[in-house]
């Protein structure tokens, strides 16, 4: 089957084809004929499965007919954070070339005077995240009464971070006789009551089952001591060639420590997490995407929702408190039919862990053991021939080696994990350092150019 099987119009059949794709993945052959016949969806896939395109693709046909009021969207798109909002207005720029539609992208991080511009010329489609939407609407710059498709996006995600109560206020701004789609990773009952309430005769249809891992991601999980994590994960960095990887860690100060830690010894590392200033996400994300780091190391705020093309690997420092985090994470990798490889550092402390992870995915990962400092001994031929570049970087790894040594060990500190009556429950919303995140404040995409918007203070 072909995009022209689906019933897309010529004019986005050739913005398709001119951003490369031919053949559309699953869900998106699923799910585009029956938004285009305007039914109501609900579309259970993982991530990576091109889940966007497979809304924004039919809507664009959709919207191509009509004009926009203002203050009054036609459509509208909920997104959990920033960074997902950004991607999906990214998608609407690329496949609406050819067409002439508007949009607003509401988010918190950038001026709110621009978004009311926006909204006062009128759009076809608005893409937002729960609260700057509830705050431009109850200071009456926007009205939902004319919006006629509305996406709910990452439900899941937006159960976790608190959001269904807005969620639901906003489906009651809206007409009642409108389109609604709704997309997640999983079907928890609050999710199944959310559609029950606010979805007509939904078209389901899953393309996986939920909470398992993309078949395309080679997993492995690796044994060792709490004090030697350093020590073997630059073992395999060195040995896997790492062209783009993401480093996870559970809190913020071993993501900053470890990120250190890495640049002292040569790494062309990043960092980004729940501390940093908008500006300062943005800035690292630029340089990870850019090429001109390679490692970008991570706290869960980045676990869900990153896309960046080319991802070979991803490493988990610290093994997720929370086994669906373990299934995001190692996401990033192995995206859209493309191979991938996921690490995880296990402790003997990470047993429970583990096991819960290997309930909910349906398998058993395969462990591996790694030595630390695995690099070429001096006096192999490969290293007597090396560049003198790379000469230069070893000479630099035995010094950053001598000097960790005699600084005090973060290991410690890092050792730990909470205890289990503190760590967060999975019925409740993760507000907690465990995932490093708050509501609409996980966003750390670049903000399209198309928009003109400027960041706020």
């Amino acid at each position: 089957m072909s995009f022209a099987d689906l019933g897309l119009s010529d004019e986005l059949l050739r913005a398709v084809e001119g951003a490369g794709y031919s053949d559309p993945t699953p869900i998106q052959a699923a799910a585009i004929p029956s938004v285009l016949m305007m039914r109501d969806l609900i579309g259970i896939a993982q991530t990576g499965t091109g889940k966007t395109a497979s809304f924004v693709l039919p809507m664009i046909d959709i919207l191509a007919h009509g004009r926009s009021r203002a203050r009054m969207p036609r459509s509208l798109i909920l997104e959990p954070t920033r960074e997902l909002a950004a991607q999906v207005a990214e998608n609407f720029e690329k496949y609406g070339v050819n067409h002439k539609l508007s949009m607003a992208l509401l988010i918190g991080g950038v001026s709110m005077g621009d978004q009311v511009k926006a909204l006062e010329k009128g759009v076809d489609v608005l893409i937002a995240t729960p609260g700057r939407l509830m705050d431009l609407f109850s200071r009456g710059n926007i009205l939902l009464n004319g919006c006629d498709l509305l996406v709910i996006d990452e439900a899941d995600r937006m159960l976790d971070m608190g959001f269904i109560p807005d969620i639901e206020e906003i489906c009651t701004k809206l007409p009642k006789s409108r389109q609604t789609l709704l997309f997640s990773a999983t079907m928890p009952p609050p999710i199944k009551k959310l559609a029950d309430k606010f979805l007509s005769n939904p078209k389901t249809i899953e393309v996986a089952r939920p909470a398992t891992t993309n078949i395309n991601i080679t997993q492995r999980l690796v044994p060792v001591k709490a004090d030697r994590k350093r020590e073997v994960l630059r073992a395999l960095l060195t040995r896997e060639d790492v062209k783009t990887g993401i480093i996870f860690c559970n809190r913020k100060t071993t993501v900053r420590e470890l990120n250190k830690s890495l640049q002292r010894y040569g790494f062309r590392s990043g960092e980004i997490h729940g501390d940093m200033e908008q500006a300062q996400r943005l800035a690292e994300l630029d340089l990870f995407k850019r090429g001109e780091i390679n490692i970008l190391v991570a706290s869960d705020v980045a676990a869900r929702g990153l896309d960046v093309k080319g991802v070979s690997h991803v490493f988990n420092f610290d093994a997720p408190w929370h086994p669906d985090d373990y299934v995001h994470r190692i996401g990033r990798t192995g995206r859209a039919g493309a191979t991938g490889t996921a690490y995880t550092l296990i402790t003997a402390e990470d047993a429970d862990n583990i096991e819960n992870i290997e309930k909910l995915t349906g398998q058993t990962i395969e462990r591996e053991t790694i030595a630390a400092d695995e690099r070429p001994a001096r006096d192999e031929p490969a290293a007597r021939s090396e560049p003198r570049a790379r000469r230069g970087r070893d000479r630099e790894r035995q010094r950053a080696d001598t000097q960790e040594r005699a600084e005090p060990s973060a290991a410690p500190a890092e050792r730990p994990r909470p205890p289990r009556a503190e760590r967060p429950r999975r019925d409740e919303p993760r507000r907690s350092d465990a995932v490093d995140a708050t509501p609409d404040d996980g966003w750390n995409g670049p903000v399209p150019a198309f928009l003109g918007v400027k960041l706020g203070a």
